[in-house]
């Protein structure tokens, strides 16, 4: 199945102002591509670019998007390992953009074998519960959020820290009296803290039952997470610190961390992410699913990709809901509350509405 043609798509989707500790998100800064063979089908992918973590800018992936079509035009779009390591041997890291292309392949491979993708990966459908993410607010802004998510059904909520460690334990504290202890609170700090910093936030957290704490030193910090697992009860998720399943194995062997995040944005996609949660379930590592600012068609394709991957025990899934304000997405995945489902349909089983589509700036190689 020869490739034939590349559609990029600059996708920006308007949202409600997003706080984390590492900048303020006013769009879903997206990138969409539809790979096109000579048989008449065609494969989807989007990646959503967050600068302030991976390094990419939609600017970024839409320029390299068009070497990538240009490398991969006349080949073949069912050899994946092949296509994906072309684009790794053209230029290092770019995992972002990398992501789409992957997606779109499996996509592409999944249509031509006449199934769902969930079952070309081997997978089968389960329960899926995505938490709700909270932005940094004010600790009583954040607080009455909480409980209006939880009055409206939320199972679990995911706050967003990473400030002055007193002023998130603040924020913690509100959010606590506002919706109880019958709710799991995960928290993310988005590599805000200090060592020192970490370890009184998370200290000064035990009392208010925290399921897990994200991330919350930078990278280059890595070699303190064993020590601050020592220093607190908290368990800790890497996020950052983990884009390959080699990061994975060296955290782990390490016991630098109680969980990981995998997010397509960092692995490069569905075949590395599939890597990375093995690789943690042989250390007794259980995985989360996330994600950066997708919109329904590549939380579809996690949702694939989780019914294939058993080691995926935490999903957060509400990249489009934390307030996008458009949607343009036919089919993809469905919410029942916070409950999600997914078509059968062959592939991913979502697209984005040709209306939109046509607004958008769009490149053909």
């Amino acid at each position: 199945m020869i490739i034939t043609e590349i559609e990029i798509y600059r996708l920006r989707i308007p949202m409600e102002p997003f706080v984390i500790a590492t900048g303020t998100m006013d769009y879903a800064q997206n990138t969409f591509i539809r790979v096109y063979t000579d048989h008449g089908i065609y494969g989807v992918g989007e990646c959503s670019a967050f600068p302030m973590i991976v390094g990419e800018t939609q600017e970024t992936c839409l320029v390299v998007a068009q070497d990538f079509a240009r490398i991969w035009k006349g080949k073949d779009a069912l050899d994946i390992s092949a296509r994906m390591a072309e684009l790794d041997l053209y230029i290092a890291r770019n995992t972002t953009i990398k992501s789409a292309f992957d997606m779109a392949l499996h996509d592409l491979a999944a249509k031509h074998a006449n199934m769902p993708l969930y079952r070309f990966l081997g997978g089968k459908p389960r329960e899926i519960v995505t938490d709700i993410t909270i932005g940094i607010a004010s600790p009583e802004e954040m607080a009455v959020k909480a409980l209006h998510l939880k009055d409206n059904g939320a199972e679990a909520l995911k706050v967003k820290l990473g400030k002055r460690p007193q002023d998130d334990v603040a924020r913690i504290r509100e959010i606590r009296k506002a919706v109880g202890f019958d709710i799991p609170i995960r928290i993310d700090a988005n590599q805000g803290w200090t060592f020192d910093g970490a370890v009184e936030a998370l200290n000064g957290l035990e009392p208010f039952k925290i399921q897990f704490c994200e991330q919350p030193m930078r990278t280059y910090n890595d070699h303190l997470l064993t020590e601050l697992r020592s220093q607190t009860i908290v368990p800790i998720m890497a996020d950052e610190s983990v884009y390959s399943h080699r990061d994975a194995e060296r955290l782990c062997r390490n016991d630098a961390c109680d969980y990981v995040n995998i997010k397509f944005s960092k692995s490069t996609g569905i075949a590395e992410a599939l890597r990375i949660q093995e690789v943690c379930a042989e250390y007794g590592i259980a995985c989360m699913i996330g994600g950066m600012l997708e919109s329904r068609l590549a939380l579809a394709a996690k949702v694939h990709f989780a019914y294939a991957a058993p080691n995926v025990k935490f999903y957060d899934l509400d990249t489009c809901m934390v307030g996008h304000l458009e949607d343009p997405v036919v089919g993809g995945v469905q919410y029942e509350g916070y409950h999600i489902r997914i078509s059968d349909e062959v592939g991913i089983g979502a697209d984005i509405d040709a209306a939109f589509l046509n607004t958008c700036e769009k490149w053909v190689i």
